[in-house]
């Protein structure tokens, strides 16, 4: 099973889209191991947006994703990945489609409600980064043998 980084941004928190969001992952089959509210600190916050730092845009980013508390997980699942961002869309909500999380909720690119991890690679850094072991739960939902064959 592949595990992912999802964060609901400071933006989504504010306008109480957790169970929202928590809630469409759920219904997809998706397993929750890790979850957390914080608020990410400086060091934090430049660390996951580290291959942004050369572009025009990496203050913005850091000072948004520091503003407030945020909902950082972890999901497990079969594709979860690749399924994970089809669920949140294109990172500029106004271009993402109906449906998606960003689709739904989002209004403006430097606001557009979540974080994904874009590949496993990534995923494997970002929950590494976020998350210490002993906050992440195997277990196995009941609804196992009615997901996967």
């Amino acid at each position: 099973m592949e595990r992912t980084f999802i964060a609901i941004k400071p933006d989504g928190v504010q306008r109480n889209l957790v169970g929202e969001i928590i809630g469409r992952f759920e219904a997809k089959g998706f397993t929750l191991v890790g979850l957390k509210m914080l608020k990410p600190s400086q060091e934090l916050a430049e660390t996951h947006y580290g291959v942004h730092k050369e572009r025009p845009f990496f203050k913005d980013l850091v000072s948004f994703i520091t503003s407030g508390p945020l909902v950082a997980m972890v999901w497990e699942g079969d594709g979860v990945v690749a399924a994970g961002r089809l669920m949140i869309g294109a990172t500029n909500p106004l271009t993402s489609n109906p449906g998606t999380i960003r689709g739904d909720f989002g209004v403006s690119i430097g606001r557009n409600i979540i974080h994904g991890s874009d590949a496993v690679e990534t995923a494997q850094s970002e929950i590494a980064l976020w998350f210490n072991e002993e906050e992440l739960v195997d277990w196995t939902p009941v609804s196992t043998p009615w997901l996967y064959e």
